[in-house]
């Protein structure tokens, strides 16, 4: 074998020794509250805006019309609110969402959210869920309308009828 050859088999194998060794001697940061590693939120960040593609701009087949508001309210309050907060509670943080890794962005609170974001991004996050963040997909559980309904309550966080902010705002049930 000529010393090339060797060279590239040793420059594949050797990073991916080290790598291995990283792991199995405990270096990588497994706990909630372990710090990212290099590059982890760059890389996670591409990776995700790569795999929604064309989604993000998908418009929504459902109307932002207060009796999908209020729909999207119902389901918001029922799976998200829990971790992503409340408008006039932005800064009650829930035990659930402490204990998270990444800690999960608040979304309707007055000054916070991802109204940014459009109306198909937050809908294929809802959908698919957002790989090793605690953020679960909704495709089973939820229909199509009910996973829409709830993102425009994200999209739409900022200028949400009071009827849906009054919903919205009622003290969830607590856990025992």
């Amino acid at each position: 074998m000529n010393k090339f050859v060797v060279g590239v088999l040793v420059g594949i194998c050797l990073p991916l020794l080290a790598a291995y060794a990283f792991v199995m001697m405990g270096g990588m940061p497994v706990a909630t509250k372990g710090k990212p590693l290099p590059l982890e939120h760059f890389l996670a960040s591409k990776a995700i805006h790569k795999a929604m593609g064309r989604e993000v701009e998908r418009p929504s087949p459902v109307p932002a019309d207060e009796i999908n508001l209020l729909a999207g309210a119902k389901v918001y309050r029922a799976n998200c609110a829990v971790c992503h907060g409340q408008p006039a509670r932005p800064a009650v943080i829930s035990p659930i969402a402490k204990g998270m890794f990444p800690e999960p962005p608040l979304l309707v609170g007055p000054e916070k959210g991802v109204t940014n974001n459009s109306t198909g991004e937050s809908f294929w996050k809802v959908k698919n869920g957002i790989r090793l963040t605690g953020m679960p997909g909704y495709s089973d559980s939820l229909s199509e309308t009910e996973m829409w309904q709830a993102s425009l309550i994200v999209a739409k966080a900022h200028e949400l009828p009071a009827s849906v902010v009054k919903l919205l705002d009622e003290p969830l049930p607590s856990a025992k």
